[in-house]
């Protein structure tokens, strides 16, 4: 074992029983070489800090945990690859929702229904007064206000999965109220047409 390797090992320890100054020697020493591994598969330097970042972030919490069973390094640069992983799967779910939200408004306003599509932004506005005081708040920094998901992160002081939660419990509590309303709203107007 090398006088590096035994450094290592020395700082981890220290990492695990929670000192505080090994962690900020563990940022200082890998925060560079990982935000430059991110940027290789993300090739966008936002994205690639949250990464890094994240991959901090986790790590101090769950440095009780830390099994290193091949070098310290690897832990970490496995930890940034695994966190890209997610990330971009998350960001593909968000783009299949933000679809799915498109279409839902696209179907609205070329609804010929005029009083029916006033009924549907009425329910959906209602229903975004209706959401939990933090999920709304994030829900309405993004789509009202215009921000991304990283400004919200930083304006909230919170992390950008919780972000990307919130907006999609949003969106899914927004779609099964008012799924069940507008399809009931439907059936009224249809019905008040035929009796007509």
């Amino acid at each position: 074992m090398t006088n590096a390797d035994r450094n290592t090992l020395v700082l981890v320890g220290q990492l695990i029983a929670g000192e505080e100054k090994a962690f900020e020697q563990v940022m200082e020493t890998y925060y560079k070489k990982l935000l430059i591994y991110a940027y290789s598969f993300t090739n966008d330097y936002p994205q690639a800090q949250d990464i890094v970042q994240n991959v901090f972030l986790r790590l101090w919490e769950r440095r009780q945990n830390i099994n290193i069973r091949e070098s310290f390094q690897g832990l970490l640069y496995k930890s940034v690859y695994n966190e890209y992983i997610d990330d971009y799967r998350r960001k593909k779910s968000s783009i299949i929702i933000n679809e799915a939200y498109k279409l839902a408004l696209n179907y609205a306003v070329e609804d010929t229904n005029y009083q029916l599509v006033e009924d549907k932004i009425a329910l959906i506005k209602k229903e975004v007064e209706h959401l939990p005081p933090r999920c709304k708040q994030i829900f309405l920094l993004s789509k009202q206000d215009g921000l991304t998901n990283s400004e919200i992160a930083t304006y909230l002081d919170i992390s950008i999965k919780t972000v990307e939660y919130q907006i999609a419990q949003a969106y899914s509590v927004i779609r099964t109220k008012t799924e069940v309303k507008i399809k009931k709203l439907a059936m009224i107007l249809f019905s008040y047409i035929k009796l007509k």
